[in-house]
């Protein structure tokens, strides 16, 4: 037969709402905002090996000087494109984490038996933790959609006559797109764990406000002393053939003594 296992508070509790932190719906954002970065990466990409570069070209003749003027190799629309796409999925995916954290964080009942001590080990790690991902995750944000950004601006400046010769020509550097990219993942990443941070710190408290209830009720247990079973009065029940008294003698018995005294 299975061996059975007890019951504790954990088991008993009501599983997490949609909005709270530990729930189904925050894991499924979690993936989905992990999933954008890895889908704003491809684009950037796309975008650096799609990139428009300058092609220099002269224009002087015969007896006349040599002048030199550049030209776009290309007319750029699928980095534009490409990082205009990365630069709203990224924006999206963070509102969306943040959001959702927001929601969670306050919509989550405080616990009734457990507080957040920042003298703690495990709290103040916890909070150093919090702290740093917040932090990297929006200097990452700002880096990458900065990066994107001028990417956008460059490549929209010769959608038309990119053929034309021109004096000077305006590109983006090799690598921004890469680097725009990187950064990109490291924000969703950074996000994540800063999600699980707030979560493993939840559950902590959870655990303790567990510890202290069952310590609560072990104590309330042995501290009450166990209490006298009630007074019950038992009624006598009248019988029908009752028990003869020691000192009645059989009616035989009775006989045969008188007999003998008169002999």
């Amino acid at each position: 037969m299975p061996k059975s296992m007890a019951v504790t508070h954990a088991d008993l509790a009501p599983s997490p709402r949609s909005t709270e932190l530990g729930s189904k719906t925050g894991a499924v954002l979690m993936v989905f905002t992990i999933l954008c970065g890895l889908f704003c990466f491809v684009l950037c990409l796309i975008a650096e090996a799609t990139r428009s570069q300058e092609v220099w070209i002269s224009n002087g003749g015969k007896g006349k000087e040599e002048i030199y003027e550049c030209v776009y190799s290309k007319s750029g629309r699928t980095p534009l494109l490409c990082s205009a796409v990365a630069f709203v999925g990224l924006s999206v995916a963070m509102v969306v984490e943040n959001v959702y954290m927001l929601v969670a964080i306050s919509n989550t009942p405080p616990p009734a038996l457990a507080s957040w001590d920042p003298d703690f080990p495990p709290a103040k790690a916890f909070t150093w933790q919090a702290g740093f991902f917040f932090v990297t995750t929006w200097i990452c944000f700002a880096v990458g959609e900065m990066l994107l950004l001028i990417g956008v601006s460059v490549e929209s400046g010769h959608l038309k006559h990119w053929s034309r010769p021109r004096p000077s020509c305006l590109t983006v550097r090799e690598g921004m797109f890469s680097a725009a990219g990187v950064f990109a993942l490291m924000t969703v990443f950074l996000a994540a764990s800063l999600y699980l941070t707030a979560l493993r710190a939840h559950r902590l408290i959870q655990k303790q406000e567990n510890l202290r209830r069952e310590m609560l009720e072990a104590s309330f247990l042995y501290a009450s002393p166990p209490g006298s079973p009630p007074h019950r009065v038992i009624a006598a029940i009248p019988r029908e053939d009752p028990v003869p008294s020691a000192f009645t003698f059989p009616l035989a018995f009775s006989k045969q003594s008188s007999v003998v005294m008169l002999e």
